[in-house]
């Protein structure tokens, strides 16, 4: 299998967001952060579009080259994928990305390639394995505090990691402080997946896998964002660290 990536550089998936406005035509975009997150990582970001259904053995062929992945956040996932039905609170994504976010999961899923799930990315995560969500905080979940800023300004909270998970490797630490901009939540965590960290008022803000041979960790918050700690950083790092091993060991099964 042929990769283009130095060793000092993997190549690292990141896929777009479909976005439609009511004048002019439809587009591909992506938050600069998650890029910028990867080349200070040391990766070497690669956009992946998100390609229509007869396209995507040509995804497939980009995925043989990545040593990781990035699922950005966005809009809402369609609630009728997991079982509950459409109600107003709900801010859909373009059905063009979700499909295409699905089939890009299923395939990294496939290849265990290591994987950092953000925001509406890691609600996928959860639902592709049977998990469900809470439409709209604090409707679907009276206990829950704010977790965004109605007046659009950056909101932050403690989270509180799990002892002995993969995040408390990462961080070193047991108490978090991140930005929160997001109305919906995992409510029932998916098979092979564990809670990685939780909000005090136990919204969970992080997952992560259950299997010891694959990086895989999904964040509520944004770490690509300007408003992350400087601890965000080192979840960058360690997705950069774990795709070189994996691209070392692609190289070494050719």
């Amino acid at each position: 299998m042929a990769r283009t990536a130095t060793p000092s550089r993997p190549l690292i998936g990141i896929n777009c967001d479909y976005y439609s406005p009511k004048l002019g035509g439809p587009f591909a975009r992506v938050n600069t952060g998650y890029f910028d997150s990867v080349l200070n990582a040391g990766g070497l970001p690669i956009l992946l579009p998100p390609l229509r259904k007869e396209n995507y053995a040509e995804l497939e062929t980009l995925l043989d080259m990545l040593g990781g992945i990035v699922m950005v956040g966005g809009m809402d996932l369609d609630p009728r994928g997991y079982g509950q039905p459409v109600t107003n609170a709900v801010q859909p994504m373009a059905a063009r990305r979700e499909e295409s976010d699905r089939f890009l999961l299923e395939k990294v899923i496939e290849r265990k390639l290591p994987l950092l799930a953000v925001g509406s990315g890691m609600q996928l995560l959860n639902v592709y394995f049977g998990g469900t969500l809470f439409q709209h905080l604090p409707l679907d979940n009276p206990r829950a505090m704010p977790h965004y800023d109605q007046a659009g300004g950056v909101h932050r909270h403690i989270v509180e990691v799990e002892d002995g998970s993969t995040l408390e490797e990462i961080f070193g630490a047991l108490e978090l402080r991140v930005n929160s901009s997001h109305h919906q939540a995992i409510n029932k965590v998916g098979k092979r997946l564990r809670v990685g960290a939780k909000a005090p008022d136990g919204i969970i803000e992080a997952i992560e896998t259950t299997d010891e041979s694959w990086f895989c960790i999904g964040t509520q918050w944004h770490p690509e964002c300007d408003s992350a700690s400087a601890l965000d950083r080192q979840i960058f790092d360690n997705l950069v660290g774990q795709a070189l091993k994996y691209a070392d060991s692609e190289l070494a099964a050719a």
